[in-house]
């Protein structure tokens, strides 16, 4: 049941569970109809019953009440004495025998009594009720009768009113709703199709966004805004791919032809030692890319768990471990804080940003603060800085503001890259000012793993 269910079009589900919707809907209502016409009918005919009766004895109480009552309508009406004897009656009741028994005239008094049509001339079923009253020194009884006939008529007529509306209103209703439905479901019958033209080579196309201001128009925005999504990525994926092959290329093509030429002058040492400076050097844009690779792969969560990281001893490690001629390291003393990062990522972060200062800078100066929630780690350095213009476009992988690309004296374009992607997948930021002595400031923002992790008092303040 459930397989051919799901075969069906959304339009014939939605058809089917709103007729059934609205089946449900119509009998409840018909019947609710029914009887609360039915309440309505009995109530009114026991009010005008009760009417007649008092009318009866506001005359018995001022001695008037005749041989033979006048009354409108279809009631039947009788005064019965003590004994149960008929004192009274209209022109249509039995002057002679009593409707009622005296057992079901004291019935009468509380509720109706229905009466067979054997007991009366006219072959219907009577409702009878009766009222107690003292007149004249006796106390009487006053019978009031109303048929049932034409009630049960009513009852009945309606009851085929309603049957055969039902079905009808029921179609009706159905054919209104296909519609409907139809036209609902047509904004987005037209996303798909045009969702089914848009090839991957359809670059630009997008889906037709409709006027009205609803579900369908917030869809189609969506896609579209997925769509553009989809396109930057590709177009970053493929100038990836083609950077990425051409810096592979250059130290490929390097030691291809460094192995030629010691081919022909036979010298083996020095080929050894620049392959090796090769090879490094491609190991590290190897190592560039599988950390970008893994950072594209965690955009929605990190692979690895944050735990506290100590930010003092990691800038002492990376100022202890960088060996470059002409390059001094800062590191200012107190910086007993921490960070939330995975394990290596803050040092692979103040590496990365200590190599790219030290190929313009002479002195490099590592500081930890604390500000509100965050902790900042800056990196400056004596160089030439960079232009504010060009602050944005350094996180861009494969971007070096050197207009000769000069392979030796700096990277592949990867490190602030790797930087902003690792910072950010811990819920940090980069940014980039000028520094004091004239350099560039980096200030890495990183989260504190928790309270009294980062201890206010111990390191200045940020500048």
């Amino acid at each position: 049941m459930n397989a051919p269910w799901r075969s069906w079009s959304l339009r014939s589900r939605l058809m089917v569970v709103g007729l059934l919707g609205l089946a449900i809907a119509q009998a409840v209502g018909s019947v609710a109809l029914a009887a609360a016409l039915h309440v309505a009918t009995e109530r009114r005919v026991e009010h005008a019953a009760r009417a007649t009766a008092a009318e009866v004895v506001s005359l018995a109480r001022a001695g008037r009440l005749p041989r033979t009552l006048a009354v409108s309508g279809v009631e039947t009406v009788q005064v019965l004495d003590e004994r149960g004897r008929v004192v009274s009656a209209s022109q249509n009741a039995d002057p002679l025998t009593a409707l009622l028994t005296p057992a079901e005239v004291a019935r009468a008094l509380t509720d109706s009594v229905t009466v067979p049509g054997s007991r009366v001339a006219t072959g219907s079923e009577l409702q009878v009720w009766s009222t107690r009253v003292t007149a004249q020194g006796r106390q009487l009884t006053v019978l009031v009768a109303e048929p049932i006939d034409q009630r049960i008529s009513s009852d009945a007529l309606l009851r085929r009113v309603l049957v055969i509306s039902f079905p009808l209103l029921l179609v009706v209703l159905g054919l209104i709703a296909w519609r409907v439905i139809g036209a609902a479901m047509r904004p987005v019958e037209e996303l798909r199709s045009s969702a089914d033209r848009i090839s991957g080579s359809a670059r630009g196309e997008r889906l037709p966004v409709p006027p009205s201001d609803d579900e369908v128009h917030a869809l189609a925005v969506t896609l579209n805004s997925m769509l553009d999504r989809l396109d930057r990525a590709r177009d970053r994926e493929a100038g990836f791919v083609a950077d990425a092959a051409h810096e592979l290329r250059s130290p490929l093509a390097s030691m291809r032809m460094q192995i030629d030429v010691a081919r022909r002058l036979g010298d083996g040492g020095q080929l050894a030692e620049e392959l090796h400076a090769d090879v490094v050097r491609l190991g590290a844009l190897v190592d560039d890319l599988l950390a970008l690779a893994r950072l594209d792969a965690s955009d929605d969560e990190p692979a690895v768990e944050p735990e506290p990281v100590a930010v003092g001893p990691v800038m002492e490690d990376v100022a202890r471990e960088w060996t470059s001629p002409g390059v001094r390291i800062e590191v200012e003393p107190g910086a007993r804080l921490s960070v939330s990062m995975g394990p290596g990522e803050l040092e692979r972060v103040l590496a990365n940003l200590v190599a790219n200062a030290a190929r313009h800078a002479h002195t490099i100066r590592l500081s930890a603060s604390i500000l509100a929630d965050l902790v900042v780690v800056a990196v400056e350095d004596d160089g030439p800085g960079v232009p504010s213009g060009d602050r944005e476009r350094v996180f861009e992988r494969f971007t070096r503001l050197d207009d000769a690309r000069d392979r030796d004296a700096g990277g592949a374009g990867l490190g602030l890259a790797i930087v902003r992607g690792l910072v950010r997948s811990r819920g940090g930021d980069v940014r980039l000012s000028d520094a004091p002595a004239g350099g560039l400031r980096v200030e890495v923002l990183l989260p504190t793993p928790g309270p009294g992790a980062a201890r206010p008092g111990t390191a200045a303040a940020p500048r």
